[in-house]
């Protein structure tokens, strides 16, 4: 059996991809709009020995697999046509000898990972255990210390690594940005004279905000040094650092207390669903009676299946020990833990148009991405940012802001009867 006549066994005689491989062979659908093209054994080695999207995205990204038409930075169009039009079959009684001989005459073993795909699970044991410390740094240093001019190509100048808010369809990124910003701010309630304690703060972002335009006094932190130090630079070169510090530091080093808003927006996904108890506990501990937390997370749409497949593409290439659940959950842990939840929203649909946004960005700047990072890199961040706005768009995953009040031991909340941040 040649490697086309097994495609064809795997995802049947008409699905719409001219596939063509290394020994020759091809598909006879040579009018499909899309083609696939599979360059040597190792790359055939990478689907056989991790079935799914995993070996297609080795193959991918060590040069084995070409798919074409496709835009790198932004392959959006490619992952859409897959998800709707080629799906494998199970094979009949008939066929599966035909299949079993052919894996069993390629002998495939797992060839070399591409560099940009972390340890498995087990080698990672070497770094520690899951969300110890060093564990967290060495993550978070994967994620975000690729490299501070690769993310402001990505992201643009408001060098916001979250899902924005778009007060209108044709909104811009930037404008989207600064309404998450101020969208938060305004759920905080935050005047002038306040504290704000900004957890995970990234760039900065937030704190920038809540400084200027708020006149509160903030303390941000981020695990990433490279943000620390481009958000601390730029905080002084606004003449916002005597309101403002960005550390580089874990939250859990946090010491002071009695803030009158919290603010977390992109952390929680990264800590661990188990760790949520002791988390919003920590957060709780931070604010002063009546103060405010205000969570902001990538989430499942069920409460039933927590955390991220290990052997998953997000996993090993975007977020390691990365974990997400459901709403529900969140709000469950934070009432547990003495928080009063006030409000929540799903943000899905804009976190769609945040990430068709990043890689439209990618796209332009394609050629100065893959300079600066290398092209794999470049490659794992189209598929990922590209893949996640089809997860947002067909609810896969969703985006929740949810609000909550230390209130006080007599129920006082600190809010009005009615919202007042608008929409």
């Amino acid at each position: 059996m040649t490697v086309a006549e097994a495609f064809e066994q795997v995802f049947g005689t008409d699905a719409p991809v001219r596939f063509d491989a290394y020994d020759g062979s091809s598909t006879s659908n040579a009018d499909a709009p899309m083609s696939m093209s599979l360059r040597s054994k190792r790359g055939l080695d990478y689907l056989l020995t991790a079935p799914g999207s995993l070996g297609l995205v080795r193959a991918y990204l060590m040069g084995d697999l070409v798919i074409d038409p496709m835009d790198e930075g932004d392959p959006y169009d490619v992952l859409r046509f897959i998800d709707d039009e080629v799906h494998p079959q199970k094979p009949t009684r008939a066929e599966f000898p035909g299949l079993a001989g052919f894996v069993a005459a390629n002998r495939p073993r797992v060839p070399e990972l591409p560099p940009e795909e972390t340890p498995g699970p087990v080698r990672r044991l070497a770094y520690g255990l899951t969300h110890a410390r060093s564990r967290d740094a060495a993550a978070i240093h994967h994620h975000y210390d690729v490299s501070n001019r690769f993310y402001e190509m990505l992201l643009g100048p408001s060098m916001a690594y979250t899902c924005a808010v778009y007060p209108t369809v044709d909104a811009s990124l930037e404008e989207a940005q600064d309404e998450k910003f101020d969208l938060v701010c305004r759920k905080l309630g935050l005047e002038p004279g306040m504290r704000l304690l900004d957890v995970g703060c990234g760039w900065g972002g937030m704190v920038r905000h809540a400084v200027m335009h708020y006149g509160v006094t903030a303390i941000g932190v981020t695990l990433s040094k490279e943000q620390a130090d481009w958000g601390a630079t730029r905080m002084e070169r606004e003449g916002l650092a005597d309101r403002g510090v960005i550390r580089h530091a874990d939250y859990r080093d946090v010491r002071e207390s009695d803030f009158d808003a919290v603010s977390s927006i992109g952390l929680t996904e990264h800590i661990g669903v188990g760790n949520y108890p002791a988390y919003f506990s920590f957060l709780r501990g931070r604010l002063r009676e009546g103060g405010r937390l205000l969570n902001h997370c990538i989430t499942r749409p069920d409460n039933e299946h927590a955390g991220l497949p290990s052997r998953g593409f997000i996993n090993r290439y975007v977020f390691p020990d990365g974990g997400l659940t459901g709403s529900g959950d969140i709000v469950r842990v934070m009432e547990n833990e003495g928080f009063e939840v006030r409000h929540q929203e799903n943000l899905r649909e804009h976190y769609a148009m945040t990430t068709r946004d990043w890689c439209h960005n990618l796209s332009r700047n394609w050629n100065d991405a893959v300079d600066e990072v290398g092209l794999g890199v470049a490659r794992v961040w189209g598929l990922y940012l590209a893949g996640s706005r089809l997860g947002f768009e067909r609810n896969r995953i969703q985006l929740h802001q949810v609000l909550a009040s230390k209130s006080t031991e007599l129920g006082d909340s600190g809010f009005a009867l009615r919202p007042t941040w608008g929409s």
